[in-house]
């Protein structure tokens, strides 16, 4: 939440920290007064909410630490101003219209005296192999805040176990080997891990960083890499071993992000603090080699590849527009696209960045949230030129497309975030209101689209839904829940 103590670096708070102009409703928008909230819902928040930049333990991701030595040094009338007033020229929004003085002021105290650390189940005992049995149909979900992932299977929407002793997973992701058998899991604490989905056991963990986000496996399957908050750069390792085989620091130590894989034995990365993409090619240990694009645009804060790997784009938070690279033609450099993407000179906050990999991709057109606003932009297929805008229920952080391109689901950020819409990409408009809970996390199409699960995090509860009658089908109990992952995801690039 308080992004606006980057400049501070680990000694304290920086020389000055600039407030941003306050957010003021927009015009005949009225400002709704928000009901006071529970110390439990406002630590909930806090560490929910504040911990997607923050870190479910407070100790840093794309945002800043706020642990308790570094906070007593602001004070709390200082945090309890960041809070409500934003940063100018940072990822802090004002949470004025969300927060009450009191509420901020509870909130200060709670990062100035430290919350406690979070209880992460610890690995459990030997348990019974699935036995045989296809891999097509499973799946993983996160549970972010045990450290636990549930096994699961799509043909009648059960439950078939978990792994537990997985650290810290608040943004964690998963990729999975060619056969689909095996999971890996990238956790915000830098942990590595390789699960048998057979087998419902860890086969090997390995804590390769401070900070972690997310993480890539080759287009031929050999090899898993990695992207650092902390220490920075991409390491890259054995997909059946884990063991490390090559390890590229960042430019000054800058944090990685939209780190993707790529045809031809390639790995495409962005760096947030120097404002670069790099393409690395990397056949095996001791051949790599590095293509830097530098000047590419202000902070580049996640990115994501075409079906068909050829384009390469990246979000920028320090600037409107976005950057892409053609990856069959190096050469031609970065090219600037969507110009309106991006808060341009409205001052409007933005709770939680959207994801670049929930874009949207059908056969002729794009569609991507749009930051900063309630609109979902179209673009074309070809010059990612925006033809058309759908005003939208909240700030879109997830446009997801069925299968068969006919309709997107898309979900919001905080504090829109018990609302799914769906919108028919022909018309362009919203044709489904849905509302599965509080904290709508993820949603993820099974294989051929009949079906799409929807993860909520504050109701403990993932919800199916019929994709065409779009109706709730099922629900299974799962303990906050983040991220869900398809075994199918094993065939698709920048899955």
């Amino acid at each position: 939440m308080v992004g606006a103590l980057a400049g501070g670096g680990a000694g304290g708070p920086a020389a000055t920290t600039t407030v941003a102009t306050k957010h003021a409703p927009s015009k005949g928008q009225k400002k709704k007064a928000k009901p006071t909230r529970s110390p439990r819902e406002l630590t909930e928040l806090l560490r929910q909410d504040c911990g997607s930049c923050h870190g479910l333990t407070m100790k840093g991701g794309l945002g800043p630490a706020l642990l308790p030595d570094r906070m007593a040094r602001y004070g709390k009338a200082s945090l309890v101003a960041i809070m409500r007033n934003g940063v100018a020229h940072t990822a802090m929004p004002a949470w004025r219209d969300e927060l009450s003085v009191a509420e901020a002021e509870f909130l200060a105290e709670r990062l100035i005296a430290g919350l406690p650390e979070p209880e992460f189940r610890e690995a459990e005992a030997t348990v019974a192999p699935l036995g045989l049995r296809g891999t097509g149909d499973l799946g993983c979900i996160i549970e972010r805040a045990s450290g636990t992932v549930v096994i699961v299977e799509t043909t009648t929407n059960s439950i078939l176990g978990e792994v537990t002793g997985l650290g810290d997973l608040s943004h964690a992701s998963i990729v999975f080997s060619r056969d689909q058998r095996y999971a890996y899991v990238f956790g915000r604490d830098g942990g590595l891990t390789k699960i048998d989905l057979l087998g419902r056991r860890i086969v090997r963990r390995v804590i390769q960083g401070g900070n972690s986000i997310g993480g890539a496996i080759s287009q031929d399957g050999k090899w898993v890499a990695v992207s650092n908050y902390e220490p920075g750069g991409v390491r890259i390792f054995d997909s059946d071993t884990l063991d490390l085989v090559a390890d590229v620091p960042a430019t000054g130590g800058s944090k990685t992000v939209g780190l993707v894989e790529a045809p031809d034995h390639r790995f495409v990365w962005s760096l947030f603090d120097s404002d670069e993409i790099w393409v690395a090619r990397f056949r095996g240990p001791g051949d790599l080699t590095i293509h830097k694009f530098t000047e590419i645009g202000a902070k580049p804060y996640d990115a994501m590849i075409t079906p068909d790997g050829r384009h390469y784009v990246a979000g920028l938070f320090g600037e409107d527009g976005m950057a892409l690279i053609d990856l069959w033609d190096l050469e031609s450099g970065v090219r600037r696209v969507v110009d309106e993407q991006g808060r341009g000179d409205e001052k409007l906050p933005v709770y939680k960045m959207p994801h670049l990999e929930g874009w949207a991709m059908t056969n002729a057109h794009s569609y991507l949230p749009a930051v900063g606003r309630n609109r979902v932009l179209c673009l074309d297929g070809t010059g990612f030129k925006v033809f058309d805008r759908v005003d939208v229920h909240g700030r879109p952080v997830f446009v997801v497309a069925a299968p068969d391109g006919r309709r997107l689901w898309v979900n919001f950020a905080y504090p829109d975030n018990g609302v799914v819409q769906v919108i028919d990409t022909q018309s362009r408009r919203v044709v489904k209101r849905l509302e599965p809970g509080p904290g709508v996390m993820h949603m993820e199409f099974t294989p051929k689209g009949e079906r799409i699960w929807i993860s909520v995090r504050d109701a403990n509860k993932v919800e199916i839904y019929d994709a065409y009658a779009m109706t709730k089908v099922g629900e299974l109990p799962v303990t906050k829940p983040s991220g869900i992952f398809f075994t199918h995801r094993a065939g698709q690039l920048g899955k």
